[in-house]
Parts: C-alpha cells; structure tokens; sequence
C-alpha cells in the first residue's frame, strides 16, 4: 500500500528536522506550561478519542482527512515533518496504518511521544488473507466499544506521561467518555441479546471484533481492503450462501464503491444499506454533527434490520 515515497523523501525530511529540531523543544516548553501539547493523529477514531481525552488542554490535529479512505492513503513529505513536530503520535497499528514503521524509522522522533493505541489487544487474524495482501492481522479495534475503551486508556496513559501537569484533566476526561463508551456497549449487548438473527454480511471485513463482542457472525463478501473485489466464484458461493440463509440487506460502507454488494444484493433479491466502519466520517455525517458515538448508534439501527 506504501508508495515509493520515502528514499526521495528521507533527505528533505532530515534537512527540515534540522530546522524544526532547533525551533522546537517539545518536552520543555510543555513542562514549563508555555504551550499546549501538540497531539498529531492518524485517522478519525484516533482523533475523535485523542479530542475527547485532551479537550481544551491539548491541540489535535487530523493527518488523513475525513471522506478519504485510509487503506488508499499515503504520507506526503508535509505530513511526515508535522509527525516529527509533534509532541505526541497517536496511529491505530502497524496493521492499519502500513506506512507507519517507514515514516518513523525516517524521521527524528527525540522529542516524539510514540502511541499504537491497540498495543496489548490480542488481534484476530485477518479473514481470506490468501486474498487480501495488506495485513496478516484484523487492526479494526475500534468498532468495539469494549476495546475501543482499551486504546482509549493507552493514548491517557500516554498523554500523562507526556504532559504530567494536565494529568487529573486527562483522566478525568477519559472516564467521562468511556462512561459514553459503557452505555454504547450496553445499548449493543441488550439489542443483540433479543436478535432472532446472528447473522449479516459486509462488503468490507471490518467487523470482526464487533460481531465477536456481541456473539454475531461477519460474513464478509471481501477482506480487509475495501477495495479488494471477489472473485466470481468467490460471488457465486456467498449468492448460494445468502439465500440459503434467507439474507436481506448486503452491507456497504461509504467511502467506497457499493458495486461489489450491489451486484451480491441484486444476485440474491436484497437490498443494500450502510454499515460504517469509522475509518472517517462522510460529508453528510460531518453536515449532520455525527461523531463516533452517533455513527456506532447509527450502525446498530442499520444492523437491528437484519438480526431482528
């Protein structure tokens, strides 16, 4: 997924860590309280929990910007110094963000507090990897609420280490939100605990950790990548599968192409519907105010059409 971008990259990054190194003391100034600590995310859910955790007493910034899909994104030489200008780096995992290891390993991170927010969660290994060559490991943590409590705690611990001044402010913000976090995970477990059905089938392996936290079954028409298209064969089985099953939604998320679960959906009589996977959030979500907790609640109403 990497682009050959960096060995060009390496020389002007270094010449402006040069630069940024003498203009910059991260550590210092944050400790004498002369400036907020700067927070540099990766995608949406990393920027929604890093905004949450912070609130007023750090500055976040958003490097994959909302309505692109992340699998297809790459670092440009201005993303890569403002991750060294940082005072803190906060990425999902190796697994998602496959560009990460290359990026630091080229740039000087002294002053650099590095975060991979689902370090210690066991990952599930990624499903028709044969198939899908970005990743060995499912890295979609986050539309867990149990395990999105998980790296929630890991970017707080990270941000008091970081910035001890603020620390009561930090935690007491994390509490408040996985307190948020706890009341979605209830209104997930008893929705799911009265389904007649377990079942739902997804365009896009992303809900791996979701249906295992809540006893569901992902059939997934693809694998990790969105954009990774089935084979016809591969169709013709999940056809025979779906109407075996009596499957009436395919679902879809939106910042790809639903070609793929349409064609499923008009093979077997079903209809399609939008199952999000918070990789970021689209135009008409941001028009509306959606943020993480909204689009999760979204999805179980989307999903209560085919479990109930």
């Amino acid at each position: 997924m990497l682009k050959k971008f960096i060995s060009p990259l390496i020389i002007f990054v270094m010449f402006l860590s040069g630069c940024s190194s003498t203009a910059k003391t991260n550590g210092e100034k944050v400790s004498e309280g002369s400036k907020k600590l700067h927070i540099v995310t990766t995608f949406y859910p990393m920027y929604y929990f890093a905004k949450k955790i912070a609130g007023d007493s750090a500055n976040v910034d958003l490097l994959i910007p909302n309505g692109v899909e992340p699998h297809d994104w790459d670092p440009t030489a201005k993303d890569m110094v403002k991750i060294q200008d940082g005072d803190v780096f906060i990425y999902n995992s190796r697994y998602f963000e496959l560009w990460v290891d290359k990026v630091l390993n080229s740039i000087d991170k002294s002053n650099l507090s590095v975060v991979e927010a689902s370090k210690g969660i066991p990952l599930m290994n990624a499903l028709d990897s044969k198939d899908d060559h970005s990743s060995s490991k499912d890295p979609h943590v986050w539309l867990s609420p149990v395990l999105a409590g998980h790296e929630v705690d890991n970017i707080t611990l990270a941000l008091v280490q970081k910035d001890p001044k603020n620390k009561k402010q930090y935690e007491k913000n994390a509490a408040a939100f996985k307190t948020e976090l706890a009341d979605l995970d209830r209104l997930y477990k008893e929705t799911v605990d009265k389904a007649k059905k377990k079942e739902f089938v997804t365009q896009h392996a992303a809900f791996g950790y979701l249906a295992k936290q809540y006893g569901l079954t992902q059939i997934p028409i693809a694998g990790l990548s969105p954009d990774v298209e089935p084979s016809l064969g591969k169709l013709a089985e999940l056809a025979k599968l779906t109407k075996k099953k009596n499957i009436k939604i395919i679902y879809f998320e939106g910042l790809t192409s639903s070609k793929v679960a349409q064609t499923l959906a008009n093979e077997i009589g079903a209809k399609t519907e939008v199952l999000n996977p918070l990789e970021g959030l689209t135009k008409d979500e941001q028009a509306k105010g959606l943020d993480y907790i909204g689009v999760m609640k979204k999805n179980l109403e989307a999903l209560k059409q085919t479990i109930e």
